[in-house]
């Protein structure tokens, strides 16, 4: 456990050396294949004091290395323009550390500490290396938005303290508390998180601001957070969980229809992304919420999936945006007639966002409908139109950004080069051949 943490420590000082960008591009490919190879399934694997990892932390590790690697596969125009190239590296490595130490922390209070200190590496990527002057104000949102309900939060993690005399998550499967405050300080940060709609405003703003590492890293791992507590904390709250967790479900259920009706009209590339992130982040807080093994297994799958995914398809928008310079539909399309090799990747991961097979967003989406089918035929209505308008939209940016003619203000375009085919393959292969192992999700409760 603690071997990993070392490693990313004295990656901190190559960083700085001249060449030390593809070395430590290397090393991390490096490290992401170590921890695979250590999988535990059993029980808590690589066990200290403070960290440890059970199958759920060692998936969104997995996850958090994977994608943090491709952040730097993705961001070549940083060190091309030598634009901080160094710090930009350093940045990375502190995120990732902070995600590291996040997942795998089995005490609350380091969990809370970790959990919030992963906020300030991806605010210095929004504010450092962003397009647009409005980053400011982006990162700002992002800012208050998660500070305003993580004060809970932690008034929450202390109450717990004064009762239990402890914090470790494993021993925590003997309380359930019967605390209508307790519940609410207690979700309200991850729910801020994850984002449920009505308080999902800051991430179309920051992920429009961000460069596409920030938009891979927002989009691929942070989002991943608030799930990832959400099930950790549900272990003592079921209770009043099973009383007021209908209000949850119901506001994630219809604010995924009013989002996917708001991705059609569109016209950035990368608000739409996010916004359809909105959405299955909706179906994943609905999964959660109705407490079921189903819903709490398929939305560990659906987390993973849709960081591979939605991750995929802003380094494709990305592509363009370096092509054209422009993010806007009205000026990316035709782009079958200029980049053709690239429409495949672009076929391949809209198919995975639509949640069609082979793809792991099909199982998760497959089993989250099944948990709140389970638990309340009714919500069948919302499923059918979330199901049918994220195909909807995810056409809608396919055959706008691909079809048609390109634009006639475009005198040059150079297709892509090897290092974006492997990008985009090292992001579709994991969420395509990950669902031949599907047996292994269904053991880590």
């Amino acid at each position: 456990m603690l071997s990993f943490i070392f490693f990313l420590i004295f990656m901190i000082p190559l960083c700085f050396f001249k060449k030390g960008w593809w070395l430590v591009q290397n090393l991390l490919f490096l490290i992401s294949l170590i921890f695979l190879l250590n999988l535990d399934f059993f029980c808590w694997g690589g066990l200290s004091y403070l960290f440890g990892y059970d199958y759920l932390s060692f998936g969104l590790v997995m996850l958090s290395f994977w994608i943090c690697v491709l952040m730097i596969l993705a961001s070549y125009s940083v060190i091309r323009y030598k634009f901080y190239n160094k710090l930009f590296l350093f940045m990375i490595l502190m995120l990732l550390m902070m995600l590291y130490c996040t997942f795998c922390s089995m005490n609350m209070i380091s969990f809370y500490f970790f959990f919030e200190g992963s906020l300030i590496p991806t605010l210095f990527l929004i504010f450092g290396w962003g397009y647009q002057p409005e980053r400011l104000q982006a990162g700002i949102y992002l800012l208050f938005y998660t500070l305003f309900a993580s004060l809970p939060l932690l008034l929450g993690v202390l109450f717990l303290y004064n009762n239990l005399n402890y914090l470790v998550f494993s021993l925590m499967y003997m309380s359930d508390f019967m605390n209508v405050f307790l519940y609410l300080s207690m979700i309200l940060a991850f729910l801020v998180k994850m984002p449920m709609y009505l308080v999902h405003l800051w991430l179309p703003k920051a992920h429009v601001e961000a460069p596409v590492s920030g938009s891979m890293i927002l989009a691929g791992v942070l989002l991943k957070l608030g799930g990832y507590g959400l099930l950790r904390v549900y272990e003592y709250l079921t209770e009043v969980g099973m009383m007021i967790n209908m209000f949850w479900l119901s506001i994630s259920l219809v604010g995924g229809f009013l989002v996917s009706l708001m991705c059609l009209r569109q016209v950035d590339m990368k608000a739409l992304i996010a916004y359809s992130s909105v959405a299955h982040m909706g179906l994943v807080v609905g999964g959660l919420m109705t407490l079921n093994s189903w819903g709490f297994y398929m939305t560990f799958v659906l987390m993973i999936a849709h960081g591979l995914c939605s991750s995929g398809l802003f380094c494709l928008a990305n592509i363009s945006y370096e092509r054209l310079g422009s993010r806007s539909l009205l000026i990316n399309k035709g782009l079958l007639n200029l980049m053709p090799s690239m429409t495949l990747w672009w076929f391949l991961l809209s198919s995975c966002n639509m949640a069609a097979p082979p793809s792991l967003n099909l199982l998760g989406e497959i089993g989250l409908f099944n948990s709140m089918v389970g638990w309340m035929w009714m919500v069948m209505l919302f499923l059918m139109l979330i199901s049918f308008f994220s195909a909807a939209y995810t056409l809608y940016l396919y055959s706008y950004s691909q079809h048609g003619q390109f634009y006639s203000g475009m005198y040059s375009s150079v297709s892509g080069y090897c290092r974006e085919y492997l990008l985009l393959m090292l992001h579709w292969l994991p969420l395509n051949f990950l669902i031949l192992k599907s047996d292994f999700v269904l053991i880590w409760m």
